[in-house]
């Protein structure tokens, strides 16, 4: 039987989880180069997929004409004319499930997305081990579909150009480029303020370097600009462009320090070395940034808060774990710093 020559790929959220698409399809377009992907997922996602090359971008508007069970309809109206030969499902949510429905008569494929053992990882102390990475789920959805997909952990985008402004207000100066985003969709997976403070008095130490703030919204873009005020050194990035100008700067770092969060992933689809900080969740769940080594995985002391992981995608609260991603001591996060840029 023929391979599809014309697919439709599905995963409409969230950042991070958007990003580790991007190594698959490139290694399906490295392997099969005649294949056409069709991406389906939210406007704002655009900018992550679009590098990948002879890609062709849907956006599925879920909150505006695509909303609800019509608005899907619509949507897959628009597809089949596209003529699609299969369904690669990468989310596997309500609106996929309701989408592959309508979509009647293509061959489709879905995640298996492992939840069993992952509500293990979470609620059995004694069954602490790696789980199978989300690169190597989205995978498995183009493997039931008739490609032998291989990741080798060279999948990655090329450096993006950088507008004059920007290059500008980045010290040129600097022979390193360092990223640092403290914070993370769930708090309890982020930094406290106080800690990110410390953190950055530490990095800004290297005058050749020009530390990058990135990551938050309204109240943490304020929080991140009252710390880059205090440094020659240290710029402020969050709030002053627009997602895909941040996105080059991203392509562009030396080294980015992020948590348990989508600032990891966009820099890891660059091959930039991604340092980690993981508190309630570990990468053990299978969500660490593409093919970064084990050293840059900077977690909780297991032994301190046996709980760990809490939670898959760390929102849920448990007492005394409030806290937790603050006890990762900074002195370790400058070390292994030091020997990634070296």
């Amino acid at each position: 039987m023929p391979l599809p020559q014309r697919i439709l790929i599905i995963r409409l959220s969230a950042m991070g989880d958007v990003a580790m698409c991007v190594p698959v399809l490139l290694a399906l377009k490295r392997d099969y180069p005649s294949v056409e992907i069709v991406a389906l997922s939210r406007k704002r996602f655009r900018s992550i997929l679009e590098h990948i090359p002879d890609i062709t971008f849907i956006e599925a508007d879920v909150d505006g004409i695509h909303k609800g069970i019509s608005g899907l309809y619509k949507l897959s109206r628009k597809i089949k004319a596209l003529e699609i030969h299969a369904v690669a499902d990468f989310h596997n949510v309500l609106r996929s499930k309701i989408l592959r429905a309508f979509l009647k008569g293509i061959p489709k494929a879905k995640i298996d997305k492992g939840r069993a053992d992952k509500k293990k990882l979470i609620n059995d102390p004694d069954f602490f081990q790696p789980l199978k990475h989300s690169t190597e789920r989205y995978a498995d959805v183009l493997r039931d579909l008739g490609f032998n997909i291989k990741l080798k952990g060279t999948e990655f985008l090329p450096k993006q150009s950088l507008l004059p402004q920007i290059q500008e207000q980045i010290s040129l100066n600097s022979s390193k480029w360092i990223g640092f985003a403290p914070f993370a969709a769930h708090q309890n997976k982020a930094i406290t303020l106080q800690k990110a403070k410390e953190m950055v008095k530490e990095i800004a130490q290297n005058d050749q370097a020009s530390i990058l703030l990135l990551g938050g919204g309204k109240k943490e873009t304020e929080q991140l600009k009252d710390i880059a005020n205090s440094y020659k050194n240290v710029i402020n990035l969050a709030g002053t462009t627009n997602f895909k100008n941040e996105l080059a700067v991203i392509s562009n770092l030396d080294a980015m320090i992020a948590m348990d969060s989508g600032n990891g992933h966009l820099a890891a689809l660059y091959g930039v070395p991604v340092i980690t900080l993981w508190g309630n969740t570990h990468p053990y769940a299978g969500f660490a940034p593409y093919a970064q080594p084990q050293e840059n995985q900077l977690t909780a002391n297991r032994e301190q808060f046996p709980l760990i992981p809490t939670s898959v995608f760390g929102n849920k609260m448990v007492t005394g774990y409030e806290d937790v991603t603050d006890t990762i001591k900074i002195k370790a996060v400058i070390e292994r710093l030091k020997e990634v840029l070296e």
